[in-house]
């Protein structure tokens, strides 16, 4: 009895795949900065180990990079509000602001939309971008 052999039309799954790249880190972070300090210490020489006062100012440097991280959070988060505030504040004020046509126009402000990253004012039934407004009249 003869045996024939079954040929696959299609590659079995993992012979021929590549492994999963990825992409370089572009931004320095905290958990970065811990596997740096980490791999230092795994790979340190044990007759001449790591100065203590190098390793304090580096992590010392990683609380201090960790702060301004979490400050530039806060001061975003702060620039949000303030937008929003803003935005609010308009409602029922005259502003002005350059309509689609180029012409420099004029309205009522009578809501607001925080949909996007940026408040939108809704003037003369035209959502506007609150940062392309260009005036505030009484």
């Amino acid at each position: 009895m003869t045996i024939t052999p079954v040929e696959s039309t299609t590659p079995a799954a993992g012979l021929t795949s590549t492994a999963p790249t990825t992409a370089p880190k572009q931004v320095m972070d905290g958990n970065m900065f811990m596997n740096l300090l980490v791999t230092q210490l795994k790979n340190q020489d044990p007759s001449s180990p790591m100065d203590t006062n190098a390793m304090i100012g580096q992590t010392t440097q990683l609380a201090e990079m960790q702060k301004l991280t979490d400050l530039s959070a806060t001061s975003t988060q702060d620039f949000s509000l303030q937008m929003r505030s803003a935005a609010a504040a308009l409602i029922g004020k005259t502003v002005s602001y350059t309509g689609p046509d180029g012409a420099a126009a004029t309205g009522t402000a009578t809501s607001v939309s925080y949909a996007g990253s940026t408040p939108q004012v809704t003037v003369n039934g035209t959502s506007i971008a609150l940062d392309a407004l260009t005036g505030v009249h009484q």
